[in-house]
This record gives C-alpha cells, sequence and structure tokens, in this order.
C-alpha cells in the first residue's frame, strides 16, 4: 500500500511563492512519476507538473517559467516550487504517483493552494 502525504499549502499574495511537498511510503516501484494536479471550483482537475524517477518534466503552459517541479528519489518526495503566484493559481492541489508496472495511481489528500489578490 503506497500513501502520499502533502504539505506546504496555505494562503499568500499575488505574486508571492509557496512549495508544496509530497513524500511517498509504502512499497513504491522504482519506475514511475510523481506530479502535482489542482482544481478550483467549478472546474475540472487539471496538470500542473509531472517528473519521472530520470527526472523528466512536464507542465501546463498556464505555470511554465513559474513553477519548479522536483524530486528526491532516496526519500520519495517531490516538491513542487511555485513563484509569482496568481489569483487563477487558486484550487486544490493534489499529489499522484504513477506507477508503470503495474499501472495505478496513487493519490494524496489534497492541500488549498489560496492566491489573494
Amino acid at each position: 500500500q503506497v500513501q502520499l502525504v502533502e504539505s506546504g499549502g496555505g494562503l499568500v499574495q499575488a505574486g508571492g511563492s509557496l512549495r508544496l511537498s509530497c513524500a511517498a511510503s509504502g512499497s513504491i516501484f522504482s519506475i514511475n512519476a510523481m506530479g502535482w494536479y489542482r482544481q478550483a471550483p467549478g472546474k475540472q482537475r487539471e496538470l500542473v507538473a509531472v517528473i519521472t524517477n530520470a527526472g523528466i518534466t512536464n507542465y501546463a503552459d498556464s505555470v511554465k517559467g513559474r513553477f519548479t517541479i522536483s524530486r528526491d528519489n532516496a526519500k520519495n518526495t517531490a516538491y513542487l516550487q511555485m513563484n509569482s503566484l496568481k489569483p487563477e493559481d487558486t484550487a486544490v492541489y493534489t499529489c499522484n504517483l504513477h506507477t508503470v508496472l503495474p499501472s495505478y495511481d496513487y493519490w494524496g489528500q489534497g492541500t488549498q493552494v489560496t492566491v489573494s489578490s
């Protein structure tokens, strides 16, 4: 069983920064990807950023140049550094761990990020 524990959400003014962390524990297969999704009220969940265990990253266009995803494989922890935050970044951010073999998705409990204007 895999568990994901997130931390780092909160309230910040526009232009500010926040850093989210996601620590994975349990039986984790080596080939995987960790990422962050977000869902704002009334909107569908969207991918924010993802990083594979090999360090390959992918970002939503809306956060490119502002957000940086990284991970510490030894700690099975992923980080999302969010800079130049905008009110439209306000959402519940949820960590995801996707394993390849077998193909499966694990989800964290979600953390609220609120950006005030």
